[in-house]
């Protein structure tokens, strides 16, 4: 038995974001983001709930309101067990979304989540995080917590965008389609981040993740998914099957073997590769039926592009090849059904196919092994493992379409072979691929990363001047208050005259002398919450009390020796004077026309194991911090303390400093000056307020603009 006093009493959050979760009748194959992986994260919450000895597991998701779904998308809470929950936050526009275009909604859903939390009470203890977009969510809520991160890819976006580049899909095309460069940024994030990286597969570490900059096997750990062998079983002797009428209706054969073939409608799980192998195929004719289950549709022309390209090419080729007769493409199916049909292709002597180009590990090969069927697979991804492990078919070269026809001609053709497959499938699965074996493996792992991450004392109350206090400002100096004393004095007269009801801070990259002296200098109020050095250093009032807890979360992992190693020879960099560099922020001067692009250099930061924040501002001052520290990761940080929702504090920004402060639920407006083009990348968030007047006059037009001074309901 695993020891489990580690997670005795511990919160687990879970993350899968996308919103099509459910514990009942899984939509899988409505579209691209609807495939195993909903399966996997339902069932695995469920395992730990069961075998994991934690006191709570929350799967949380982002909540969907829309007329063409289901209402149970729309339940704030879904009870899966005593101890399991879905949770769903609000986040970006009420209706459902693909994954691309989630990125722009992700820092609201992570504020909304620590909202939900903070009216629950609750810190979490460990944070898992699914796909890349849960990943950023992921990274964001453990940092502010610091709490292990982690993380399963399921796929990834390097892998995809070479898989797509070999099939002749321009660059621009993926970037376009699928946000790829997005995907991959928080990929790396993620992997610079997380305290354990979850793979299904060896080649999933070997051949996907070690396309990543920062790439470190040592946090990487191979357990597979289980399968649910009450569910997945073989057939029993006069077992009926109502989907056959579903099926049979297609075929004039229809008691011949079937060659199923279950997925969504995804160019990538290569269905159509299958089709011609079996159309070219005369002998695979006559040995078997091909069953197709691609998603459920009512009408081709209602889906997205790309499951409409695969369905419409799916019956131009049935027409192509003459293939009426032969081939069933149902139209719909239900997630409850699904064991059912796998049963009922065991029972006709069948076989099941993934010839997709490439799979993370291929949990359908599971529930076609539990079931009695032997299994026909990509050779690229986790089928290796299963197949390795199981001795239960054969691997496919699935751009080949011969090495498709060979398999399933060898297992179709040869009883004696089949049922060997067979048994040692059903054989396999049991002993490689239970939930509960998966569940303790999985906690074995957890128990070492939770006793490596001490808990962050619980905050102390914000000082007594500001508790009474239900809205904020916070704004640089440069460039923001300075610049035009006329609207300055405006703004301070107003954050005076407003004292008792507004808390006013300074968020700046200069040091804390530095900044006091401008303060005193232009006549700007005294800040309540003095952040500085680009997020690193927390003071708190006159005193400038230092927020000790602050100083000890954000040296995670900081290693400034090592950082200095690394940037002492790359051109087009020289280092600040030592004034200007702190204990947790090494400031450098960048030259643009001879240093590597920032990008290039985060990159090389991370072939080096260092994971921190790399800050370029004003296109000329270059600092790298702790990953931990920025100047949002600080507001929020403050804004817990004080106690004043996001949705209060109004934030102004002017270079890209000041960008994560101004993501999510603040009040963001970017004022107008010479340096606001890097904050263009914000211009299409719907609560950031570009202002046409530079320095303090922006800020004074964001306070009308909002009108920051109306009672606002509680966040």
């Amino acid at each position: 038995m695993t020891d489990k006093t580690e997670t005795e009493g511990k919160y687990l959050i879970m993350l899968s974001v996308h919103g099509l979760l459910r514990g009942h009748e899984q939509e899988l194959g409505r579209d691209a983001d609807t495939g195993g992986q909903i399966k996997y994260v339902i069932d695995l919450a469920r395992a730990l709930g069961e075998y994991g000895n934690f006191r709570r597991v929350d799967l949380v998701t982002r909540r969907l309101v829309d007329p063409s779904l289901s209402d149970d998308y729309a339940e704030p809470v879904e009870q899966l067990s005593d101890n399991v929950r879905i949770i769903r936050i609000d986040a970006g526009p009420p209706e459902y979304l693909p994954k691309e275009q989630l990125w722009d909604h992700l820092d609201s859903l992570t504020d909304n989540l620590v909202t939900w939390l903070n009216e629950q009470q609750e810190r979490p203890d460990l944070v898992h995080s699914h796909y890349a977009d849960a990943g950023y969510v992921g990274v964001r809520l453990a940092n502010q917590y610091g709490v292990p991160l982690i993380h399963t890819g399921h796929s990834l976006g390097r892998d995809k965008r070479k898989q797509l580049l070999a099939k002749g899909v321009s660059r621009e095309q993926i970037e376009e389609t699928y946000t790829i460069g997005r995907r991959i940024d928080a990929e790396e994030e993620v992997l610079a981040n997380a305290a354990l990286v979850i793979t299904s597969t060896h080649n999933e570490i070997e051949q996907q993740y070690g396309l990543y900059n920062y790439y470190d096997p040592d946090l990487m750990v191979v357990i597979p998914p289980g399968t649910n062998l009450g569910e997945f079983h073989p057939p029993v002797a006069g077992e009926s099957f109502p989907f056959r009428d579903c099926v049979d209706r297609f075929l004039d054969k229809p008691d011949k073997p079937l060659i199923l073939a279950l997925s969504r409608p995804d160019e990538r799980k290569n269905i159509l590769s299958l089709i011609e192998a079996y159309g070219e195929s005369e002998r695979l004719q006559s040995l078997a039926n091909l069953l197709i289950v691609a998603g459920s549709r009512e009408d081709i022309r209602d889906l997205d592009a790309g499951a409409q390209s695969v369905l419409t090419n799916i019956l131009l080729l049935i027409d192509a090849y003459d293939l009426y007769g032969k081939v069933a493409v149902p139209k719909s199916h239900t997630s409850d059904q699904v064991p059912s049909i796998y049963r009922m292709v065991a029972a006709s002597g069948g076989v099941f196919i993934n010839p997709a180009l490439t799979e993370p590990f291929g949990l359908t090969l599971l529930e076609a092994a539990a079931s009695g069927l032997p299994v026909v697979a990509t050779e690229n991804g986790g089928p290796v493992d299963i197949i390795a492990n199981c001795h239960n078919g054969e691997l496919i070269d699935p751009l080949d379409r011969e090495s498709i026809t060979t398999a399933l001609e060898k297992l179709l053709g040869d009883r004696d072979y089949w049922q060997t497959a067979r048994e040692n499938g059903l054989k396999g699965v049991r002993e490689h691929y239970s939930w509960k074996a998966h569940a303790e493996r999985y906690l074995s792992r957890v128990n070492s990363l939770l006793r490596e991450y001490p808990r962050i004392p619980e905050l102390l109350p914000a000082p007594k001047s500001m508790r009474y206090r239900d809205r904020a400002i916070f704004t640089d100096l440069d460039q923001n208050l300075l610049g035009d004393p006329a609207t300055l004095a405006e703004l301070a007269t107003f954050i005076r005259q407003n004292r008792k009801r507004v808390t006013f801070g300074v968020a700046t990259g200069r040091r804390v002398d530095s900044a006091l002296a401008l303060i005193k200098k232009h006549n700007i109020p005294s800040p309540d919450v003095l952040i500085t050095s680009l997020g690193t250093r927390i003071q708190y009032g006159q005193d400038l009390t230092d927020d000790d807890v602050w100083d000890d979360h954000i040296d995670h992992h900081w290693s400034p020796r090592r950082v200095r190693l690394v940037m002492r020879d790359v051109p087009g960099i020289e280092p600040q004077r030592k004034s200007e560099q702190t204990a947790f922020k090494l400031s450098y001067y960048y030259d643009a026309a001879s240093a590597p692009p920032v990008d290039e250099l985060v990159s090389m930061l991370r072939k080096n194991d260092l994971a921190v924040n790399v800050v370029l501002s004003f296109g000329q001052f270059l600092d790298i911090l702790p990953v931990r520290a920025s100047k949002g990761q600080a507001l929020r940080f403050v804004a817990q303390r004080m106690d004043i929702p996001l949705e209060h504090i109004l934030v102004a920004g002017g270079s890209g400093a000041d960008e994560d402060m101004m993501r999510g639920n603040t009040l963001a407006v970017v004022v107008a000056n010479r340096h606001h083009e890097e904050l263009s990348c914000l211009d299409e968030q719907e609560n950031i307020y570009f202002a046409e007047r530079p320095f303090a006059g922006g800020i004074l037009d964001a306070i009308a603009h909002y009108d920051f001074l109306a009672e606002r309901p509680d966040a």
